[in-house]
């Protein structure tokens, strides 16, 4: 996995500016388009990471508001005190 997200990315933007450095001038274009699409590929890694990141976080805020329907109570509650049970002086 770390090949995939970091390594291809890397070996592909490195490819882009090794063409550029010894190229001529055309080969300055070519290896921008190169690395552009390393760049590329790493953007669409980090996007599926955050996509996915997000259904996660997404079913644990499911599971703690059915624990709340079940049980009274957020899950990282006590649960003896409850907001406004709290012992107040006269």
């Amino acid at each position: 996995m770390i090949g995939v997200r970091f390594v291809l990315p890397a070996a592909v933007v490195l490819g882009g500016l090794i063409v550029m450095a010894f190229g001529s001038e055309i080969d300055l274009e070519g290896g921008a388009g190169i690395v552009s699409a390393g760049l590329a590929i790493y953007a669409m890694n980090w996007l599926y990471r955050a996509s996915v990141d997000g259904d996660r976080v997404r079913e644990q805020e499911e599971a703690a508001r059915a624990y709340l329907d079940a049980h009274g109570r957020w899950p990282d509650e006590s649960p003896g005190r409850r907001e406004g049970t709290a012992h107040q002086r006269p």
